[in-house]
């Protein structure tokens, strides 16, 4: 299974790939005439669009799911496996804040120099 976050698509690990497909053979606001075959993995009320990003992180919560801790704790993670510059391009957080955050997960990227390093 092949998820599409960006080009090119992710692959899935098997365990949430059976997760994803259940979700997909019970999604919700396919009964509407806008979505009876949308592609979305979480269809909206509008036809071709996907559920808005506000909306699905209070559904989040609801179940218990902290957004703001998760997304903190996914990127000090992401900044212990590669450099703060490239993490701060990719998400487009500031060099300082990345340098910070990484300093604060324990991180031992303090001596990479981003740029063109094929010379």
């Amino acid at each position: 299974m092949l998820l599409r976050l960006g080009e090119p698509p992710s692959p899935v690990p098997p365990p949430v790939a059976a997760l994803l497909l259940e979700h997909i053979t019970n999604r919700g606001n396919m009964n509407t005439a806008t979505n009876p075959a949308s592609r979305w993995l979480f269809p909206g009320r509008r036809p071709g669009r996907p559920l808005g990003p506000n909306y699905l992180s209070s559904l989040l919560n609801q179940v218990g799911i902290p957004i703001a801790a998760a997304r903190g704790a996914a990127i000090r993670q992401q900044l212990l496996e590669l450099p703060a510059p490239v993490v701060a391009d990719a998400l487009g957080y500031h060099d300082k804040t990345a340098t910070r955050l990484v300093t604060e997960a324990g991180g031992t990227w303090s001596r990479y120099a981003p740029g063109d390093h094929s010379r």
